[in-house]
């Protein structure tokens, strides 16, 4: 059996938390239909808010990139973010009568807020594109594992109002994009330090928890959402 790689392993440590986040409450109900749409308009909204705050992850491992091809990498990864993770997203603020510009004024709940702050801050403090990888790994890959494997247990999710968000983290287009991810942060990991290799590790390891608290809070509604009617 060939060696893993370096996020090879941090995929496997973090395993145990993702398969939490597979089975919270949220993504239970949403796996088998009975996820009230309060829960997912709230989801909606937060992960809206939550893309803002991760785009700036990217803002400054472009401000520490020691060349083009980094910057490159970081604008492709924005990129992607920006166009396709907007449809499904946009959509579904539609559906609920809301507008990403409408929303933007709407504060992040805790546990979001503990989330971004520690991206940001493991990217703003890093010495440069591993610490900033490291951040934004964990939601990247996590999606990817997490949707292939609820719709593999629940395809008819897929039949659901929320199949549209599901198999669009399922998607193979997605796992392909995951993969040149991943590629990309072993490259910037190689020949650290044991002592940076280390806080990579914290760092991801610290975003999957977040993931998890993440989930867990998308089970309750916002009640600040009661202000904006459904069409």
């Amino acid at each position: 059996m060939s060696e893993q790689t370096f996020v090879q392993q941090l995929v496997q440590e973090s395993l145990p938390v993702w398969e939490k986040c597979l089975h919270s409450e949220f993504l239970t109900h949403l796996a088998d239909g009975t996820l009230d749409e309060a829960c997912f308009k709230g989801y909606i909204v937060e992960d809206s808010l939550y893309l803002r705050e991760y785009a700036k992850v990217f803002a400054w491992g472009m401000t520490k990139a020691k060349d083009m091809q980094t910057i490159r990498t970081y604008y492709s990864l924005l990129s992607f973010v920006n166009e396709s993770e907007d449809a499904a997203r946009l959509h579904y603020l539609k559906h609920f009568g809301l507008t990403d510009e409408g929303i933007q004024s709407l504060p992040l709940r805790p546990e979001n807020r503990a989330y971004v702050d520690s991206m940001i801050e493991a990217a703003k403090n890093g010495e440069g594109a591993a610490e900033c990888m490291m951040a934004c790994l964990p939601c990247m890959l996590s999606y990817g594992w997490i949707f292939q494997k609820l719709l593999e247990e629940k395809p008819s999710v897929q039949d659901t109002l929320y199949g549209t968000l599901v198999v669009d983290y399922a998607d193979k287009g997605y796992e392909a994009a995951c993969r040149d991810w991943a590629v990309f942060a072993e490259k910037v990991c190689e020949g650290l330090s044991d002592e940076r290799l280390a806080r990579c590790r914290e760092i991801f390891h610290a975003c999957s928890a977040h993931e998890l608290n993440f989930w867990a809070m998308a089970a309750f509604p916002r009640s600040d959402l009661l202000i904006f009617p459904k069409i």
